[in-house]
């Protein structure tokens, strides 16, 4: 998976933190999850746990969209065979199948193919009838790569505020309170277009905290967000919207337009959602690997957000004081997070936040630790590559100041042949952050 893999395993600390990243990576993505929480057992689905009788309905089909979206089409057409019907999805990592179509999106800014495609997505969802079960497939960059515009914006008004939110730093979650009340789709609305069809939403969540109306911005949940938060979301980040943006949120507060459904509206009446895979899942096979190798994994939480260059700090001082104090665990040890940190642009270097996440923490990480940083998509941020693996060697602290100060991390760490390549890899759980810490220097 890991390009070049034997050249980055220098060390034993090296290869068990690659070893660690891959089964991470593969764990979460959608042939295995698919294969391990779903399952056709005469004529009901099992679904994590749940259990629907297929013979209650006459079609059986696929909508949705994602990085991930072709690839659990793809393990749904597997299980289900020949009840599944067909379906639409949309994706930027196609992946053949043979039922259900797939088709062309881009991220993270939102394209005109896509608009396309969400089209596509929405008018099959209309077609739905109230003897259709209607499997939702939604998972990370869901939200860019199901633009659909509503009445009155254009693809361009979408592009240039989604540019603006992500250049400002706004959270996901912000973000897409801005995208929902400017779509067709998203919001709850696929779920009122599919209405009175069943609908059963299987997530792959890129979001800390795995919130169902936040992950691809919600297309079949109750939205808990109103015209009036998205328009504080814009003033918070300082964000000017265009024009047809600002006219529609402005009509929106003042109630000449519809809001997205919310909670108790009778288009959920027959939704049911389920979270197949998330940070967590990448963690628990790291964990795995580490313990099987003998190194005591500590999980430090699947949720952590912040300033991906200070939060590596923290995580340096944490292998600082285990290999110093042996606490908060003794090594050897591999500590574990995930989650969704972010980075402040103030340069115009090349980079994302797994590798500020990596360059920073290098800088203080103790002798003979080892630190392995990625976006499980294998995309981190600008950088062209899933991540990067440092150690305290790694950089020259001088060149790395001026390095993080210009936002150009992954130029940095390229020179000293320390990013990580995957290729886009089939899921996306957010990131995973592996720190080995040996028991001797």
């Amino acid at each position: 998976m890991i390009r070049d893999r034997d050249a980055r395993s220098r060390t034993a600390a090296h290869s068990l933190a690659l070893a660690c990243i891959e089964a991470g990576i593969d764990a979460a993505r959608p042939e295995r999850v698919v294969r391990d929480r779903l399952a056709l057992q005469d004529d009901r689905l099992r679904v994590a746990g749940g259990r629907i009788d297929l013979d209650a309905f006459e079609r059986v089909v696929v909508l949705g969209g994602g990085k991930a979206a072709a690839g659990v089409a793809a393990a749904l057409e597997r299980v289900l065979e020949t009840r599944l019907n067909g379906g639409v999805v949309v994706t930027d990592d196609p992946t053949p199948t043979e039922r259900v179509t797939v088709r062309d999106g881009d991220h993270p800014i939102p394209s005109e193919r896509a608009v396309e495609s969400a089209r596509a997505v929405r008018e099959a969802a209309v077609d739905a009838e109230e003897d259709t079960l209607v499997l939702a497939v939604l998972t990370g960059g869901g939200s860019a790569l199901l633009p659909a515009p509503a009445d009155g914006l254009a693809l361009s008004d979408l592009q240039r505020v989604t540019e603006s939110l992500l250049s400002a730093s706004a959270p996901i979650g912000a973000v897409n309170a801005v995208r929902k009340h400017c779509s067709a789709i998203k919001g709850g609305q696929l779920a009122r277009a599919a209405a009175p069809a069943t609908v059963v939403t299987l997530l792959f969540s890129d979001v800390v905290g795995d919130d169902p109306a936040v992950i691809a911005s919600g297309p079949t949940v109750p939205d808990p967000t109103t015209f009036a938060d998205a328009q504080r979301v814009l003033e918070e980040y300082d964000v000017a919207p265009p024009t047809p943006v600002e006219e529609r949120l402005d009509r929106g507060v003042a109630g000449e337009v519809a809001e997205t459904p919310t909670a108790g509206a009778s288009v959920f009446e027959h939704v049911r959602t389920f979270v197949l895979a998330n940070g967590r899942t990448a963690i628990d096979a790291a964990s795995g690997v580490a313990s099987d190798a003998g190194f005591t994994p500590l999980v430090l939480g699947a949720g952590i957000e912040g300033e991906a260059r200070e939060v590596a700090k923290t995580h340096a001082a944490v292998a600082r004081e285990s290999r110093e104090t042996g606490s908060p665990v003794s090594p050897p040890a591999v500590i574990l997070s995930g989650g969704e940190t972010t980075v402040t642009v103030d340069g115009d270097g090349r980079g994302g936040p797994n590798c500020e996440f990596a360059l920073s923490a290098a800088r203080s990480l103790p002798e003979g630790a080892v630190l392995a940083s990625v976006d499980t998509d294998g995309q981190d941020g600008t950088s062209g590559v899933a991540g990067a693996l440092v150690d305290v060697e790694t950089v020259d602290d001088e060149a790395a100041a001026r390095a993080l100060a210009d936002n150009d991390a992954a130029s940095h760490l390229g020179e000293r042949t320390a990013l990580l390549r995957t290729g886009p890899t089939g899921t996306n759980v957010n990131d995973l952050h592996v720190l080995v810490v040996t028991d001797t220097e």
